[in-house]
């Protein structure tokens, strides 16, 4: 599941690269939902559902460990302590993820923002999850695997990206 699928380029070649695999691709915003369902249709992609949901929700269409990975690319990081609260890496988020993710289920998270990275960290160490990895500049050698429209932008402009890679508890080969 990737949270946030913005207009789809990371779901759609994702779902391209592991065609076996089923990609939940939730997004609030319905208008560009479409561009990314748009995508997935032109490329004649099967293993790709969309869902126009808050991940505040997860829960209600998901059942307990029924998730493999979930990835969180790029999401706003609310930067003010007062918003803190609405970051999907917060402990709140990380409760409904832990629920819904199988046992050695992971989560993957890019960023361009560092104190989001940071914040991230913290707050999966604070939580079951362990931190697997941590890049501090995901593309420093040349890009690696598949990007967000986000990410290329940020990488053609020199932007270092950071990512991270966390799993619940259990068997690790779900991640």
């Amino acid at each position: 599941m990737e949270l946030g699928c913005g207009k789809g380029r990371f779901t759609v070649e994702t779902a391209k690269a592991e065609p076996d695999v089923l990609f939940i691709a939730l997004e609030k915003t319905a208008n560009v939902m479409v561009i990314a369902l748009e995508r997935a249709a032109a490329e004649g992609l099967k293993n790709v559902r969309f869902v126009n949901v808050l991940a505040d929700y997860l829960a209600d269409y998901f059942a307990p460990g029924e998730l493999a990975r979930i990835y969180i690319n790029f999401c706003d990081p609310w930067p003010t302590n007062r918003h803190a609260k609405r970051r999907l890496t917060g402990r709140r988020y990380l409760e409904i993820y832990s629920n819904v993710l199988a046992p050695g289920g992971a989560i993957h998270f890019k960023t361009d923002n560092l104190p989001l990275f940071e914040f991230s960290l913290a707050e999966f160490e604070q939580t079951s999850f362990t931190v697997q990895e941590a890049v501090r500049d995901l593309h420093k050698d040349g890009p690696v695997g598949v990007m967000t429209d986000y990410e290329l932008r940020f990488h053609e402009q020199g932007l270092p990206i950071y990512q991270c890679t966390a799993s619940k508890p259990g068997d690790s080969s779900l991640s």
